[in-house]
């Protein structure tokens, strides 16, 4: 008999963790697993990647209502006679009005959120909230299941969240997943009680079908016109991929004479600063916001080099998928780094600033000896990861 298992995300838009969960439902057997996911948005440039075997349950009509801007979400909730219910999502959205961090605000609006989504019916034997916060808060209040995991996709400290309020949550949680060495030991720190339940499973990412994609566009996908280095990042227009400082980077580069084109493939809440940024620094012609792709990969093969910028990370699926495609990669020192990256050897590690990340640039560009060895040396790399199912069905399959 399959074994049934639940997935809760928020929605399958451009993001690391959401490429990671269609990753692994590509890997899953469905001959011994039934999915179910739930998510709160059904829009995303990942849906479409879908498996056909999961089955995606219907949102609530009272979450619909919820979801909608806010004076006719009011409007709706007040006509149908769910006063308690308008009053939540008016609450909600003061708090995330009035709120300086994020994170604090997703957690402790969880509260108002759950008032729109009924416990699920069906129990399953595992369900899974494949992102921090909401995804695990519903796993935990709203869904009966034989065990429960959480997933933590990034260095837990650098969310800006508050410890307290997760305290109660990981209490009730079997497994707690993250997705590097590096990860895990700081969610040990911050959480020593729950320590025994810290479980490593690596993002899964397919070389094969990363190089299929890659190979897909003819020609090169941006039209060089003479001898411009292109380069390339991917990532959410967010504060923690630090892209003001590519742009100041980009025109520390520009400014010593090198024609530049640094592409960033991404969409998010920084877009209109970054915008600015680039019109005020002249770089309107140097530095491009591509928007989102749902093939990045011919991206990543015809750039020259590939960075990332970030402040932090869990374990980028975007390097991995660079180092896949040979590509010279630079990132910045962020705390999980070397999980990835060795100095000198399959990539080169800047300091977080301008000056170092231009310096570190400028060696890719003069040093072809350089490139020629971080590249042979990815290509002796084992970089698939499609064995880290394994480690998922040891979970699940402990359930029964």
């Amino acid at each position: 008999m399959k074994k049934n298992i639940l997935f809760v995300m928020p929605s399958l838009s451009a993001g690391g963790g959401e490429k990671s969960l269609v990753n692994l439902l590509s890997q899953i057997d469905f001959e011994q697993y039934a999915v179910d996911l739930f998510l709160f948005n059904h829009e995303g440039i990942f849906m479409e990647f879908l498996p056909k075997e999961v089955n995606v349950l219907p949102l609530p009509e009272s979450f619909k209502l919820f979801n909608l801007p806010l004076a006719r979400s009011v409007k709706e909730l007040v006509l149908r006679q769910k006063l308690p219910l308008a009053y939540s999502r008016a609450m909600f959205a003061f708090k995330n009005a009035t709120s300086q961090s994020h994170a604090v605000t997703e957690q402790y609006s969880w509260k108002y959120i759950s008032r729109s989504v009924e416990p699920l019916e069906k129990r399953y034997d595992v369900a899974i909230g494949f992102l921090e916060k909401t995804s695990t808060y519903f796993c935990v209040d709203k869904v009966s299941a034989v065990k429960k995991i959480g997933w933590v996709h990034i260095d837990y400290d650098k969310l800006g969240m508050d410890p307290e309020f997760d305290k109660g949550y990981f209490q009730r949680l079997d497994h707690i997943v993250t997705v590097s060495e590096e990860c895990a030991d700081i969610l040990g720190r911050r959480f020593p009680e729950q320590r025994h339940k810290i479980e490593l499973i690596y993002n899964i990412i397919s070389p094969r079908i990363i190089r299929q994609m890659a190979d897909q566009a003819k020609g090169d996908v941006y039209g060089r016109s003479g001898n411009e280095i292109v380069i390339l990042s991917i990532g959410r227009l967010h504060p923690q991929k630090g892209y003001e400082l590519a742009i100041a980077a980009c025109k520390l580069l520009v400014t010593q004479g090198y024609d530049i084109r640094w592409n960033i493939i991404g969409s998010g809440e920084e877009k209109a600063k970054l915008t600015r940024l680039i019109r005020e620094n002249g770089l309107e012609k140097n530095f491009k916001l591509l928007g989102l792709m749902t093939n990045p990969y011919s991206y990543i093969k015809h750039a020259d080099f590939y960075v990332q910028t970030s402040r932090f990370e869990g374990k980028s699926i975007a390097i991995d998928e660079a180092k896949i495609l040979n590509k010279p990669i630079l990132v910045t020192n962020f705390s999980t780094a070397k999980d990835q990256i060795r100095h000198e050897h399959n990539g080169l590690i800047a300091t977080m600033n301008p000056e170092d990340i231009a310096r570190g640039i400028v060696r890719l560009i003069e040093d072809p000896e350089l490139r020629t060895r971080l590249s042979r040396n990815l290509s002796w790399e084992k970089l698939g990861t499609e064995e880290e199912i394994d480690k998922l069905y040891k979970l699940v399959g402990e359930a029964q």
